[in-house]
This record gives structure tokens, sequence and C-alpha cells, in this order.
């Protein structure tokens, strides 16, 4: 049992020796304002960057990941919401892809007679989607920090109805339904007359209007592929084009990408598309051809993106956080110590401070009496023995010889 007390005594010894956060005895510390100034400085800072950081890690980010698509039989669905300055009568819409196929393999977009120019409430909207639209394209450069994000408003709205309704006859056409086609590239145009088929070799439109009275003006509320997804901006949402001559062609060349997304609110299966748009007026006699309408064009690339959303690691969040207070407390404590040390210099310096109440014993003791002076104590005598002491507290001395 004593030599376990023993060995248990010399391992707390040894573990006393490891000690690196030696207590300091609180008479020996020393508090200064300055110190506190500082401690309350560091405290702030040190507050302030753990909430910078609790708020960066409880945030998501977006993993992308390319492949190459081998789903070659998946339906691609379009949706479409344009207006055409032409009566429904007069123009036709559909789809022909390359394989052959049309509207009339597909199915058939619905087609409404409206009034082109928008009510107060409707103009509200539509300038809202165009200045969303060119602050995407022109200055916002990191769109992948906006799309797909649990954590981002997403602005999700459609055309609003008309308050009052207009009298007369509706000038305008709105072309507007989902259609799912083949997954290849297609032409989505519009143009005038109806489209008829004519068999295993396509389809033609037929017009029986008056070539004067074309007006491709058009406007297109909503223009996507897949389904709707919360936070995706549409290119095309927005667009309008107004144009006074009859002959015009107005066209959209579109590369359409398929994604997935797999977010903590989104889990479909979308496209993504870039738009590159083009327009002319058709003359003839100076060598611009072509039929008057509007066409869009699309192809699909060969690459798959995966977007995906995760949290970052939360040890890496610890880290940081050990990283960011023992870094603060360290390099406060050494402009601490630099700044008493300057204090120190320049008080030294010009005899300011503690530095300045100092002077010399003589001129300090100089001018008082006498009598204010401390006297010297006598120094005791030394005893010379142990018997000296006894007698000297009150014992008696005493003979040690033997008789």
């Amino acid at each position: 049992m004593l030599r376990l007390n023993v060995s248990r005594k010399r391992a707390l010894s040894v573990v006393k020796e490891l000690d690196a956060f030696p207590k300091v005895v609180e008479d020996c510390k020393e508090t200064t304002a300055s110190g506190g100034g500082f401690s309350i400085m560091t405290f702030c800072i040190i507050m302030v960057l753990v909430l910078s950081e609790i708020e960066y890690y409880t945030s998501t980010e977006l993993k992308f990941d390319y492949e190459v698509d081998t789903n070659f039989t998946r339906k691609i669905k379009i949706n479409i919401d344009m207006t055409i300055a032409m009566r429904c009568a007069h123009i036709g819409a559909d789809i022909l892809d390359q394989t052959g196929q049309d509207v009339f393999s597909y199915g058939k977009l619905k087609e409404e007679p409206v009034y082109f120019e928008l009510s107060p409430k409707q103009q509200e909207y539509l300038k809202f989607t165009q200045e969303v639209n060119d602050y995407l394209r022109q200055e916002y450069h990191a769109l992948q920090d906006l799309m797909w994000r649990s954590d981002k408003p997403t602005f999700r709205g459609a055309m609003p109805p008309r308050e009052v309704m207009k009298t007369g006859v509706p000038d305008a056409c709105r072309v507007h339904g989902s259609l799912e086609v083949s997954k290849v590239a297609g032409n989505y145009h519009v143009t005038a007359g109806k489209a008829l088929n004519i068999g295993g070799l396509g389809h033609v439109h037929v017009s029986m209007n008056l070539e004067d009275n074309y007006n491709f003006t058009h406007r297109i509320d909503h223009f996507s592929f897949g389904d709707p997804v919360t936070g995706v901006v549409y290119p095309l949402d927005g667009t309008l084009y107004v144009t006074d001559n009859n002959y015009h062609i107005f066209q959209y060349f579109i590369k359409v990408v398929p994604t997935e997304v797999r977010t903590y609110t989104n889990n479909v299966d979308t496209y993504q598309f870039a738009v590159t748009e083009r327009n002319r007026s058709i003359n003839h006699k100076e060598g611009s051809h072509g039929v008057p309408g509007i066409f869009v064009k699309y192809d699909l690339s060969a690459l798959l993106i995966r977007v995906r959303e995760e949290h970052k690691p939360y040890w890496q969040f610890l880290v940081r956080m050990c990283g960011i207070i023992g870094g603060v407390f360290c390099v406060s404590g050494m402009l601490q110590s630099l700044a008493n040390f300057m204090y120190d210099a320049l008080c030294c310096r010009l005899k300011v401070g503690k530095y300045g109440r100092q002077g010399s014993y003589d001129e300090a003791v100089k001018g008082l009496p006498p009598m204010s002076l401390p006297n010297e104590v006598a120094a005791a005598p030394l005893l010379n023995s142990a018997e000296e002491r006894d007698a000297q507290d009150g014992f008696p001395l005493q003979n040690s010889g033997f008789r």
C-alpha cells in the first residue's frame, strides 16, 4: 500500500511538471485600464468573427458534376406562352424536329384571341421581368450562387389578368401550352397561315391573308424546357419586339443542356438553355431572303449537369473557431505588450507618469525637520550560544557537566 502511494505521488509530480497552463497567484496579477480596453475590443472582434463563421457554415453550397447524357429516349416538355400581334385565324404555330415529326404528332397549342396592348398592372409585371433578366445578363456573373438555392428568395409568377376588359375585336393571338417532343433538335415557328399535314412529307402553311397585313410584333411571357423549377431564371421571359415592317423575321437559337437538380427543396430533372437572338428585315431585291415569322431553333447538348446542394463539414467549423479565438487572443496580447512597451519608453523619456513622480532621495527628504526623519534602530546583539538565547527567553542557565 505504501509503495502504491509513493508511485501515485511520483506520477502526479511528473504530470505537474508537464503542466503547460501554470496558474498565477491572484496577488501577482496586475490589471490596467489599457488591458481592460484591449480585452473588450478582443471579445468584440471574436464575437463578430464567430457570428460570421456560424452564418457561413449554416448556409449551403452547390456542387456541379458534368457527365455524358446517355438517356436518349426521354421526352422533353416545351412550355410556351407568347402573344403575336396578329389574329389567330391568320397565323399558325407548330414544331418540327429532325425526325420529321411535327405538331400533329405531339399535340396542339392553344390559341386565344387577346389584346396586344397591356393593362397598367400587366405592364408593371412585364417591366419587372425585363429588369430582372437584364440584371442577370449584364451585371450578375455568378448565377450558380442564385439558382436552385434553398435559402434564396424565388420569383415565380405569371402575367396577371387584365383588370378591365377592352371592347372591340381582339387584335392579337396568345399561343400557349406544353408539348412533349423527342429528345432531338427541332424548330418551333410561328408564321402566316395554318399548318396542314401532307402525309409523310411534313406540313405546309397555307395563308389566305394579304402580305401587307403581316405583323410579327410579339411578346414572350414564358418559354422553358422541362418542369418549372424554383429559382430558375428563364432567359426569354419578358422578351418584347415591335416592328413596323411587314416582312420581318425573328430568329432565336437555343442550346439546351439537361440538368438534374438535387437540392433540399428541389428534386427534378430540368433543362438550362442559352439563347442567341437575331432579327432582320426581308428584302429580296437586296439579297435578304427568308420567310417572315418567328423561328425558335433548339438543339440539345450531349453533356448532363448534376446539381447538388451540400452543407460544409462541421469539423472545419470547429477548426476555424479554434484558430479564430486563439489567433485573436495571441495578436491582441502582442499588441498590448507592444503598446505598454512604447508607453513606458515614452514616459521614461519625457519623465512623465510614474517616472516623473520619482526623484532622488535627497531631494525628497530635503527641508524636512530632523524629528520627522526615521531613527536608526540599534542592532540586537548576537547571542553566541543556545544557553544565552534560553536565558534571554527566561530560562536559567544549566550546567551540563557530569558529576
